[in-house]
This record gives structure tokens, C-alpha cells and sequence, in this order.
């Protein structure tokens, strides 16, 4: 049976990197659950998620060989998932990406299986991480946040996690999900 694909999307500032980070933690040891790295044309020690430091050129090379399963630009850098997400499904494991919510509004997270989760949270909370993260510039973050309210996603699977309290909360609600062999009916949307 081919395992899930749970796409995992936000503003910036919403900690999604550190909820997917502490999720892994939290984790049964051996759960057939995989967590994707992302390719970005970003340095490696910028912080935040654990991704592949690509330049343009080699991501570029990456994309022509047809060696993603999905790409997009988003803040002046390409990023990719690799098409071993493929295999890993087909294996049978649970995959989690994170993605981009302009991406899942144009291919619904790569195909109709995709279980979607939004992680959000307050806008002045958005603010404070990203000043506290010290990734961009002022102008950057400006722009990051208007981005927050950007998009409207109104998908029957999406489930939201308000990531406002503590690390152990929206984690700990993200592993919940995870655990279900099926995704939440709509009375549950909100973890």
C-alpha cells in the first residue's frame, strides 16, 4: 500500500521548520514516517530547516534531469523536493514535506492524496520570530509578512495548527496526526 504524503505549508514566522524538527523527536522509534529535506538555493548555514545548499546553476541541472518531484520560487530562491519522495511512498512510508501554499493552490499538493497541514500563527507572533530568526532584513521580513494572509486555502483535507503556544503543543498535535491511519474528518480540522 502506498504510504501517505503530508504537505506541510505556512507563513514565515510560523515555526514550521521547528515544529517538523521536534516532531521527529517526539516520534516512536521506527515509525514509518520519513521527513523530506528540501534542495534550496540558499547557504547552508543561514539556519532553520536542515536543507541541500544548491547554487542556481546546480539546481537548475537538477530540474532539467527531471530530478524533482515538485519545484517553486518563493523570497528570490528555487526550492525542490526530490523525487525519492516517490520511492519512499512506494515503500510504503508515510512522507512529510514542506512545501508552499502558492504551490498546493496550484497542484493540490502534488496529487490528491496529499494530506495538507497548515501551521499559522498570530501575526505579531510572525513578526517576533522573524526579527528574532535575523534571516532578512527588514524589508524582507515587511514583505514576508504581507505575504502571510496571502492565500486562501480552502481544501476540505486541510488541517490547521495554530503554532502560538508552546513547542511541545503544535508538535505534539502534529504527531497526532501522523499516528491516524486516517485523516481528520472536518469536526477535527482544527488541531
Amino acid at each position: 500500500m502506498e504510504g501517505s504524503l503530508v504537505y506541510v505549508m505556512g507563513p514565515s514566522g510560523a515555526g514550521k521548520d521547528s515544529v517538523l524538527g521536534h516532531a521527529r523527536t517526539l516520534l516512536s522509534p521506527g515509525a514509518p514516517v520519513v521527513f523530506a529535506h528540501r534542495y534550496i538555493t540558499r547557504p547552508a548555514d543561514t539556519g532553520g530547516e536542515n536543507h541541500v545548499a544548491l547554487t542556481r546553476e546546480e539546481f537548475a541541472t537538477r530540474r532539467a534531469y527531471g530530478l524533482f518531484a515538485y519545484h517553486w520560487n518563493a523570497h528570490g530562491n528555487d526550492y525542490g523536493v526530490g523525487r525519492e519522495i516517490h520511492d519512499w511512498r512506494a515503500a510504503g512510508l508515510t512522507v512529510v514535506v514542506s512545501g508552499s501554499r502558492d504551490h498546493f493552490l496550484r497542484t493540490g499538493g502534488l496529487d490528491s492524496q496529499a494530506r495538507p497541514v497548515l501551521i499559522t500563527a498570530p501575526v505579531e507572533r510572525l513578526r517576533q520570530r522573524l526579527e528574532g530568526r535575523g534571516r532578512e532584513s527588514a524589508i524582507e521580513a515587511a514583505e514576508r509578512l504581507e505575504r502571510a494572509d496571502a492565500y486562501e486555502l480552502d481544501d476540505p483535507r486541510l488541517v490547521t495548527i495554530v503554532n502560538d503556544g508552546t513547542l511541545d503543543q503544535a508538535a505534539g498535535a502534529f504527531v497526532r496526526l501522523l499516528a491516524r491511519p486516517e485523516w481528520p474528518d472536518a469536526a477535527l480540522r482544527r488541531a
